[in-house]
């Protein structure tokens, strides 16, 4: 049998590198605690264990508010934009 992925809309934001955090700790909240930060990396908590994000890499807030890195050539075929409804 074959599957289709359900449509779920997530919360992420890019890792552009370097050591400053600001916009990474204001997406994570609390949850930015349980991060490393290295020359190159940073290491997010996932609910799988300590998983390294690179530059250039998406932070992605799970469906239960977990954290977790993807690549940007998978981030890009997986996920595409939506439109935010104000209310």
């Amino acid at each position: 049998m074959k599957y289709r992925k359900k449509p779920v809309v997530i919360d992420a934001i890019q890792w552009k590198g370097g050591n400053d955090l600001t916009e990474i700790k204001q997406f994570a909240g609390e949850a930015f605690f349980c991060w490393h930060i290295h020359t190159d990396s940073i290491s997010i908590e996932t609910l799988e264990g300590m998983i390294n994000a690179s530059k250039g890499d998406w932070i992605i807030k799970g469906v239960k508010g977990e954290f977790y890195p993807c690549k940007p050539d998978i981030f890009e075929a997986t996920y595409e934009p939506v439109e935010e409804v104000k209310q």
